[in-house]
């Protein structure tokens, strides 16, 4: 059934209880209608009206659909968590992915300037870390406290609307695909299809700031803020400078999240077999899903952080003596040199100045930063869905209760 874009995942059987299952999932329900939900009434309450105080509770009614009303169909009681319910609009899942995006970078963000560093190819002796928490110790205490945050700015502004198209194209793509190449079942071909195309737009929006922010990252960085960093990259190289990288990024990620969201829905068939709203089954997978993706595609990371910064001495590597003893470690447009650009060039550039090895510079902060980053987005997207499921639930019963 398509309910505002959005097409609910088939039950198998026509019984009003088909979904609920009487053991760990009516546990884990009412635990978290008593802690959980509450706890954050106040954060969500402006996504539908007040809970009406005669209502039955959301988790003692699944308990008591064994015993339905008979004038209720199974279609209006049973609950999909997986789908978004019946009169949400296409606007209510991508506040999901918003809220679940900015989250994911912003707390996760220090990590990610640690790993811009620690893929330079030539970095200074005051950019040599041995490992993640060595060079936050040495970023805090060498540049100041608000150094390893420099630049989250520009990516919180970027996170909200690629994340809010990201989950939303993402859901629909999953149930349509998943319809015609595996009818009624969940099909792992089409999550991973679904991933690819929701990542076209998601880069599209996001590799200008991705541009900005690796910039601000970097070790003697040249630019004061966001809009000088902006305005300077503008007049030396070019708009086109902002997607230099962007066949690069698309190249990375497309089967970064192809195998992150297979990873993570086969993970959640395992740890979660009847979809109920479980935190620990989506931290888990999520973490997992986003560690196994990084790893993999580490080596493309390398190259779209070198396109993306445009390291001076990567890009005079190929002019001997274009640099003089002691020269910053800087970027291009800064000195105006000459620019790095595609992926081949990158690859070659990277081989020619740290051989195999370099293609993993960062992996192991890259593993770090990204493992607790799908951990947190599918934990709070998940969580906006089993709330906004919830409360459109306690809609419909209210509304209904009203009409006898």
């Amino acid at each position: 059934m398509e309910a505002n874009g959005f097409v609910s995942r088939r039950v198998d059987t026509p019984s009003v209880d088909a979904g609920v299952t009487a053991g760990a999932a009516g546990a884990d329900i009412r635990w978290l209608s008593g802690r959980i939900l509450d706890a954050t009434e106040g954060f969500v309450g402006g996504l539908s009206p007040p809970r009406i105080t005669a209502e039955p509770d959301f988790a003692a009614v699944l308990q008591l659909r064994a015993a339905p009303e008979p004038t209720v169909s199974a279609t209006e009681t049973e609950i999909d968590y997986e789908g978004l319910p019946q009169g949400v609009a296409t606007s209510t899942h991508m506040l999901a992915g918003a809220v679940a995006g900015i989250m994911e970078h912003c707390l996760m963000y220090p990590i990610d300037c640690v790993k811009t560093r620690m893929q330079s190819l030539q970095p200074q002796p005051g950019a040599r870390y041995r490992n993640v928490m060595d060079a936050l110790r040495q970023i805090v205490r060498t540049e100041g406290v608000w150094r390893p945050v420099r630049g989250l700015n520009v990516m919180a502004i970027g996170a909200g609307p690629a994340h809010a198209l990201y989950f939303a194209c993402y859901e629909k793509l999953k149930f349509s695909l998943s319809n015609v190449v595996h009818p009624g079942a969940n099909s792992h071909f089409a999550n991973g299809m679904a991933g690819c195309m929701a990542t076209v737009l998601h880069d599209a929006i996001m590799n200008p700031a991705e541009v900005v922010k690796q910039r601000m990252q970097m070790y003697n960085s040249p630019y004061r803020g966001v809009s000088d960093c902006v305005g300077s990259i503008w007049r030396r190289e070019g708009p086109g400078a902002f997607y230099r990288s962007y066949t690069t990024q698309l190249t990375m990620n497309v089967p970064f999240q192809a195998l992150h969201f297979m990873t993570y829905e086969y993970l959640q068939e395992l740890l979660n077999p009847h979809r109920q709203y479980n935190p620990s089954s989506h931290v888990i997978s999520g973490a997992l899903a986003g560690a196994i993706a990084a790893a993999a595609t580490t080596p493309l990371d390398v190259c779209k952080t070198l396109l993306n910064t445009q390291e001076a001495l990567a890009v005079h590597a190929e002019v001997p003596g274009a640099l003089g003893v002691g020269a910053s470690v800087g970027t291009a447009s800064a000195t105006g040199g000459r620019h790095i650009s595609g992926l081949g060039e990158a690859f070659r550039t990277v081989y020619r100045m740290g051989g195999g090895a370099a293609f993993f510079k960062g992996v192991q902060a890259r593993i770090i930063y990204q493992m607790p980053s799908t951990a947190i987005s599918w934990s709070v997207y998940e969580f906006f869905k089993y709330v906004i499921t919830k409360r459109q639930y306690e809609r419909r019963l209210h509304h209904r209760d009203g009409e006898k």
